[in-house]
């Protein structure tokens, strides 16, 4: 294991790196989410509905890595916004369900030139940017499998 130093400048720090990217692609993502009135996190639960609707409160916050306290907020608003409905699970009244309206459906198609903007920002060619999201992926199972971590455990 190689050394580090713990007060080294924050830009130095890979922690950092990821933060401030972080940031900076959410505010990439605002002005191409507000003509549709929503957010990056909402933006988020969208496309893991997209890729498998009628799923429980629990499963979209194990996917996003997203808690109740979270999960919650983002999910009324898109109710109140009409994308989404959420009612209780006939075979388990305990479990809240989330299922895309028609209006939730036909977002899909009129959203779907927003990542293309991003991927065009970072330079338009597919294969740098995913094998960096796998390197970063590494990391993150990495952290999380940290023993007696303070890191984001799965909801």
């Amino acid at each position: 294991m190689s050394q580090t130093d713990d007060t080294a400048p924050p830009e130095q720090h890979l922690c950092f790196s990821i933060y401030s990217a972080a940031h900076a692609f959410t505010a990439a993502y605002k002005p191409l989410l507000e003509p549709f009135g929503l957010t990056y996190p909402q933006y988020l639960v969208l496309l893991a509905l997209w890729q498998k609707d009628g799923v429980s409160v629990k499963e979209i916050g194990a996917r996003l890595h997203l808690d109740s306290g979270t999960l919650t907020p983002l999910l009324k608003r898109l109710q109140a916004s009409g994308y989404v409905r959420r009612d209780r699970d006939p075979a388990d009244e305990r479990q809240l369900r989330v299922e895309l309206t028609e209006n939730g459906r036909r977002l899909r198609g009129q959203v779907a030139g927003v990542r293309q903007s991003l991927v065009c920002a970072l330079g338009g060619v597919e294969a740098p940017i995913q094998s960096l999201r796998q390197q970063v992926d590494a990391v993150t199972e990495q952290l999380r499998a940290m023993p007696g971590k303070a890191v984001d455990r799965e909801p």
